[in-house]
């Protein structure tokens, strides 16, 4: 049970770590959000890789503690409430992304 929320934690962590080098980084260049998509023309790409690196640290430490019912045991009931959570989780993050970070810094066309 214990190796099961260590590998959780380790995940949770590579996400929080994600989000605090897109958040830090001083690169002029926009981060992408989805797989394999071309990103859309940024206003303000500071602006940008900081929003899109809180929403991954935060999307990393809600994430650690949907694993927590894993300490409960194996077989526990709980663990559907961390996969149903994370599911949940993720939905609302790729909502986060496209209803506010992406309407707040995509370039309209004229500017």
């Amino acid at each position: 049970m214990l190796l099961g929320f260590l590998i959780w934690l380790c995940l949770g962590l590579m996400f929080m770590g994600t989000g605090a080098y897109m958040f830090l980084s001083g690169k002029s260049v926009p981060f992408g959000f989805w797989a394999n998509v071309e990103i859309f023309q940024v206003r303000d790409v500071r602006g940008y890789n900081r929003a899109v690196g809180k929403l991954w640290f935060t999307f990393g430490l809600v994430f650690i503690l949907l694993g927590l019912p894993f300490l409960s045991g194996q077989n526990s009931a709980l663990s559907v409430l961390s996969i149903l959570g994370v599911m949940a989780e993720a939905i609302g993050a790729m909502v986060v992304y496209t209803v506010v970070i992406e309407r707040k810094y995509r370039r309209k066309q004229g500017e």
